[in-house]
């Protein structure tokens, strides 16, 4: 059974790959929005709204990789063909 393993496999990274991508982000992110308070403290609230919101979104992207990996590995589609395959 192969298949299992690589789908256990495809699984971690999708969520190690996502958990880097989506803590990379959000560092620069951050790291951007300091240096905009610092230059122009004025804008600092609405800056802060759109980082919130950008923030979801890529915590959300990575979210919904995390189920679509979890759904492989409880319930994989790829099995039942295998067994037709197989018989």
């Amino acid at each position: 059974m192969e298949v299992i393993s690589f789908v256990a496999l495809a699984s971690g990274l999708i969520i190690g790959l996502g958990a880097v991508g989506a803590c990379i982000g959000i560092g620069i992110m951050g790291s951007k929005f300091l240096e905009a308070s610092a230059r122009q403290p004025e804008l600092m609230g609405e800056l802060q709204t759109r980082m919130f919101l950008l923030v979801g979104l890529i915590d959300a992207a990575f979210i919904i990789g995390t189920g679509v990996a979890l759904w492989f590995a409880t319930a994989n589609p790829f099995l039942a063909q295998i067994a037709q395959i197989a018989q």
